[in-house]
């Protein structure tokens, strides 16, 4: 990869060049990538975090309830809703029982195989995750207010390459959060 062609040099590009200057036979070429990639990621979660924090909810819980919000009857198994959020089962519980004390959520057992445990909206959860999935989404919208659609639909059709090769790169691994 060659260097970047920018007016302004970044952090990133800081980086890469104090390693130039350090180990000069180290490639971190990839930095150029994954650097950004990593800064912005950042910057997103830091807005949205302090957006969710403002509405009475956060990243977690909104993840929980937008899953449910999406299923039909805003009603599914914990696997199946640990699955849709890329959580842990073990994160998914505390997430759970947060939302439920807060009156957002409710869980049953299954009528015939008590093994398994249903979590559903509860209206006020819905009339919450509503609320905030309206801002969320404007919000979003608003930090992709800089790039043109062309812009946004190249870098979606890029991030979606990377996501193949990281893929490739680890067979198998599926994205988590704790």
């Amino acid at each position: 990869m060659t260097r970047r062609k920018s007016e302004r040099p970044d952090n990133v590009d800081d980086i890469i060049n104090t390693w130039a200057t350090i180990r000069p036979e180290l490639d971190v070429s990839a930095m150029q990538v994954f650097g950004r990639l990593h800064r912005s990621f950042l910057l997103y979660r830091e807005q949205i975090s302090a957006r969710f924090e403002e509405l009475g909810t956060n990243v977690a819980g909104f993840d929980v309830m937008a899953a449910l919000r999406r299923a039909p009857e805003m009603k599914m198994s914990a696997g199946d809703l640990a699955q849709q959020t890329l959580v842990t089962t073990g994160g998914l519980t505390l997430r759970v029982r947060k939302l439920e004390a807060a009156g957002l959520v409710s869980r049953t057992r299954d009528a015939t195989d008590n093994r398994v445990v249903h979590v559903q909206l509860t209206e006020a959860g819905r009339e919450l995750l509503d609320k905030v999935a309206d801002e969320h989404f404007t919000n979003l919208s608003r930090m992709l207010d800089g790039l043109d659609a062309r812009t946004k639909e190249s870098l979606a059709d890029q991030l979606s390459l990377l996501e193949g090769s990281l893929r490739r790169a680890a067979p198998g691994l599926e994205p988590r959060e704790s």
